[in-house]
C-alpha cells in the first residue's frame, strides 16, 4: 500500500526530527536509565515487549497514540515495539502509579484513558480539509480561530502564538526543490534544525529566537500538498505532541488511487534515529492497495471492512446480528447470496441462510452472565481478514475491546471456551485515534439469549466445554472456520 507506506516513511522521517534530531525532542523523552547494550538481554525490555506484542495491532497503535498525547512517545505509531516505546511505557508507568502487571488490563485501561481525556482536552478532530484536499487532525480547543487561505485553511490560537496551515499547489504551480529551497533559505534570525528532501515529500523545521516552525510537502498526481505549523518556542510543551499527533494524522491525497505497498519501516519506527532515517526504500510503482485512513478508505477503493461478521451455527445458516442485516441489502457471505430467514431486532439476533457452508462445531453457550473486568476474546471479521481482539467484561454488560468495522455479530468467547454472546451493533460513525478504533465499551446480546433464539429456530446449542489453556489463540480456535464476514451487495 503505497500511500500508506509513503505516509508512514514520511512521517517516520519528520517525527524522527522531534525524537532525536531536536532540542524539542529530548525535552519531550523521559528521563530514564540507560538501555542496557545491545549484547545484552535486558529482561525488562524483552517482558514488556512479549506483553505489547500479544496485543492486535489496533491496540498496539492506541496505546501508543495514547503515549503521543501523555507526552511521553515522541515517534511515529505503528504498532512496533522498540525501544521508544519501552520508555515511554515505563514513564507512563512510574508518573501513574499503574498496577497490574508489566501491560496488564489495568494498566492499559488506565493508559488509553489517559491520553483519550488529552485528546479531548485538546479537541483533537481529525477530519478532511475541503480547501486543500488533505486530512489531517487539528487541535481546535487551542486553535480557535480559522479562516480561508488560497489552496488552504489557517487555524490560529486566540493569542495568535499558535498557526496551523494547510497548503495545495496545483500541478505544474511549482515543484518539491522550489519549496524546500524557500524553506531552506538562510535567514539572519532563522536556524534550520532539520531538513529531509525525498522525490516525492520534503521536511523541514527551523528555529528562530522566539520560535520554532515545522514544514512538510507531498507531491503527487493532482499537485503538492502539505501544513505548516508555527508556535512561541514558549509553548513548547503544550505544541510539541500536538506537532506528532497531527503528523501521524496526515493524508496529503486522500481520494488517490490506491497504490502497493512499500517496503515496511514501521519495525525501525522506534529505532535510533540513524537506522529510522538512513536508506529509507524508495516506494514502487502503483498498484491495488486500500488507503492510509478510515477518512482514505471512503474515497477511494480497496478492501473495505465487511458489514458485519457471522457465525456458522447450521450448514447453511448463519447467525449474525440483525443491525447488519437492517442496514445491509444484497446480503452475501461466503462469496454467495445471502438471505434473511429471521430477524429479531428486538433481541439484536438474525438468521441468514447461506448455501454451500459446512456444518460447523458450534462452541457451547454460556448462560449466566459475564462478570466486570471478566477476560473475554473476540473473534471479528475486518477488511483484511479475521481478527482476534482481546477483551473484558464492561460495567454496562458489555464487553470492552478495541474493535474495528465489521465486528458487529461477532462472537465473543470466555476464556474456558464459551460462547458469551455477540457483539451486538458497531457505530455508524466511529471516533478513530490514528486510523482505528480504540478499546471502547460495546453493547452485546448475551449468551442466553442466543440459545433461546437458536433453539427457537431447531439449532440446538451444546454446553461449553471448559478448556484448560486460555490464550487467544486456543479459545479462537474454538470458532474456527465458523467466523465468516457479511458484505453487502449492490
Amino acid at each position: 500500500m503505497l500511500r500508506r507506506a509513503r505516509t508512514r516513511s514520511f512521517a517516520l522521517a519528520t517525527l524522527t526530527i522531534l525524537a532525536a534530531g531536536s532540542a524539542q525532542a529530548q525535552a519531550l523523552k523521559p528521563k530514564l536509565p540507560a538501555a542496557a547494550p545491545a549484547t545484552v538481554p535486558d529482561p525488562a525490555f524483552e517482558a514488556m515487549r512479549t506483553a505489547f506484542e500479544a496485543l492486535p495491532e489496533a491496540e498496539r497503535k492506541a496505546i501508543q497514540d495514547a503515549l503521543v498525547w501523555g507526552g511521553d512517545y515522541n515517534s511515529v505509531v505503528t504498532g512496533g515495539f522498540g525501544r521508544r516505546t519501552f520508555e515511554a511505557l515505563n514513564a507512563f508507568r512510574a508518573r501513574a502509579g499503574a498496577q497490574g502487571g508489566v501491560l496488564g488490563p489495568a494498566m492499559r485501561a488506565a493508559l488509553l484513558a489517559a491520553g483519550e481525556t488529552a485528546r479531548k482536552a485538546a479537541r483533537f478532530t481529525v477530519k478532511p480539509d475541503p480547501a486543500s484536499g488533505v486530512v489531517m487532525g487539528v487541535p481546535e480547543g487551542l486553535l480557535t480561530r480559522r479562516s480561508a487561505l488560497p489552496g488552504g485553511t489557517r487555524w490560529q490560537s486566540a493569542d495568535g502564538r499558535v498557526t496551523l496551515e494547510s497548503r495545495s499547489f496545483p500541478q505544474g504551480e511549482t515543484d518539491l526543490d522550489a519549496l524546500f529551497e524557500r524553506a531552506t533559505a538562510p535567514l539572519n534570525d532563522r536556524k534550520v534544525t532539520y531538513k529531509l528532501k525525498r522525490p516525492d515529500f520534503v521536511v523541514v523545521t527551523a528555529e528562530t529566537g522566539t520560535g520554532r516552525s515545522y514544514v512538510r510537502y507531498a507531491s503527487g498526481a493532482e499537485g503538492i500538498r502539505g501544513f505548516a505549523l508555527g508556535y512561541d518556542r514558549a509553548l513548547a510543551a503544550q505544541v510539541d505532541r500536538l506537532v506528532i499527533a497531527i503528523a501521524n494524522s496526515f493524508v496529503p491525497f486522500p481520494g488517490a488511487a490506491p497504490a502497493a505497498e512499500a517496503p515496511r519501516v514501521e519495525a525501525k519506527a522506534d529505532a535510533p534515529k540513524e537506522s529510522a532515517t538512513k536508506g529509507m526504500p524508495k516506494p514502487p510503482a502503483p498498484a491495488a492497495r486500500p488507503p492510509a485512513t478510515q477518512a482514505a478508505m471512503a474515497a477511494a477503493p480497496g478492501p473495505m471492512a465487511p458489514a458485519g461478521t457471522g457465525l456458522v451455527v447450521a450448514a447453511g445458516r448463519v447467525l449474525t446480528a440483525s443491525a447488519v442485516v437492517e442496514t445491509c441489502p444484497g446480503l452475501r457471505i461466503g462469496g454467495g447470496t445471502g438471505r434473511v430467514l429471521k430477524s429479531d431486532p428486538a433481541r439484536g439476533l438474525a438468521l441468514v441462510e447461506a448455501a454451500g457452508l459446512p456444518a460447523p462445531a458450534v462452541p457451547g453457550v454460556r448462560a449466566n452472565p459475564l462478570a466486570s473486568e471478566e477476560n473475554l476474546v473476540v473473534v471479528a471479521a475486518g477488511a483484511e481478514g479475521i481478527a482476534v481482539a482481546p477483551g473484558s467484561g464492561s460495567g454496562a454488560g458489555g464487553v470492552f475491546a478495541p474493535l474495528q468495522p465489521g465486528a458487529a455479530g461477532a462472537p465473543i468467547l470466555d476464556r474456558t471456551g464459551g460462547l458469551a454472546g455477540l457483539v451486538a451493533r458497531f457505530p455508524s460513525a466511529p471516533r478513530l485515534i490514528a486510523g482505528v478504533m480504540p478499546p471502547t465499551s460495546f453493547a452485546l446480546v448475551p449468551g442466553g439469549t442466543v440459545a433461546a433464539f437458536l433453539g427457537e429456530n431447531g439449532i440446538m446449542a451444546a454446553p461449553p466445554a471448559a478448556l484448560r489453556d486460555g490464550t487467544l489463540g486456543t479459545v479462537a480456535g474454538v470458532v474456527g472456520k465458523a467466523v465468516v464476514a457479511v458484505t453487502c451487495g449492490r
